[in-house]
């Protein structure tokens, strides 16, 4: 009797852990973005009048829905202290949208570029990444830190989870061993952490791509920004120096 007792006693810990494992194949996650406005603004047209009347940061709150190994990530609302960043720096970022099929790897991108709407329809991107030992619990899951480069020079430092059954992120960044729940990439100064994941009340109906026609290729569409970027120049060397940073942030937030 006493060792069944004891039998017993050493094996509810067990159970209780196996249970409180979590292993997500639908939700919807809030990630909170934050981006640097005066560190990817143009410096050069910004007097301190100007600087003290804006925030440092523009917050704004995406939703990335998914089910059946597909998902769809967009905009959902800004912060309140994001209502001073003039409109102009806020309005492509609500319109973006992400939809990605992890069983065909497609993606299916929706950008906003100086007015006009783009549909990018490419493959899902890959990344090289290394998976390191560092550890960070996030919207209250256990995630592991992973870096890897993108644009050929752009770090990306990222922590995943494996308990959500998806090789998701942000934008388009994915391709880990589990849902990505925070990012940061230094040279676009942005960081991207969710703040809860929701596993009931899950629309599916909102995963789903952008219908249309006519797409364009992530090659094609870096092709466009070249081009339209090409004549960003200035004789004054200190303020092209700038203005060459500016068009590699705006070529990377484009084709993120």
């Amino acid at each position: 009797m006493k060792m069944k007792i004891y039998f017993l006693i050493m094996i509810i810990p067990l159970l209780n852990g196996a249970y409180a494992q979590q292993f997500i194949t639908k939700a919807s996650i809030e990630y909170e973005v934050k981006s640097n406005v005066k560190k990817t603004m143009f410096n050069f047209f910004m007097n301190d009048d100007f600087k003290d009347q804006i925030p440092t940061f523009k917050t704004g709150y995406y939703t990335f829905t998914f089910a059946d190994n597909k998902s769809d990530y967009k905009f959902d609302h800004w912060s309140d202290d994001s209502r001073k960043v003039p409109t102009y720096l806020k309005t492509d970022d609500e319109s973006n949208n992400w939809y990605t099929d992890y069983n065909t790897g497609k993606l299916i991108m929706q950008k906003i570029l100086w007015g006009s709407q783009l549909i990018v329809e490419d493959s899902v991107r890959k990344l090289q990444w290394r998976i390191t030992n560092d550890t960070r619990v996030i919207a209250g899951f256990n995630c592991r830190k992973a870096v890897a480069i993108m644009f050929d020079s752009v770090y990306v430092f990222a922590f995943y989870t494996d308990e959500i059954m998806i090789s998701g992120g942000p934008c388009s960044i994915g391709g880990l061993p589990g849902m990505i729940l925070g990012v940061t990439i230094p040279r676009l100064y942005t960081s991207w952490i969710a703040t809860k994941v929701s596993v009931t009340n899950v629309n599916e109906k909102d995963i789903k791509p952008v219908n249309t026609k006519k797409t364009l290729t992530v090659q094609s569409l870096k092709a466009t920004v070249v081009d339209h970027t090409n004549d960003w120049y200035s004789d004054d060397a200190e303020f092209n120096k700038e203005i060459q940073q500016q068009k590699s942030r705006t070529l990377w937030q484009t084709l993120l």
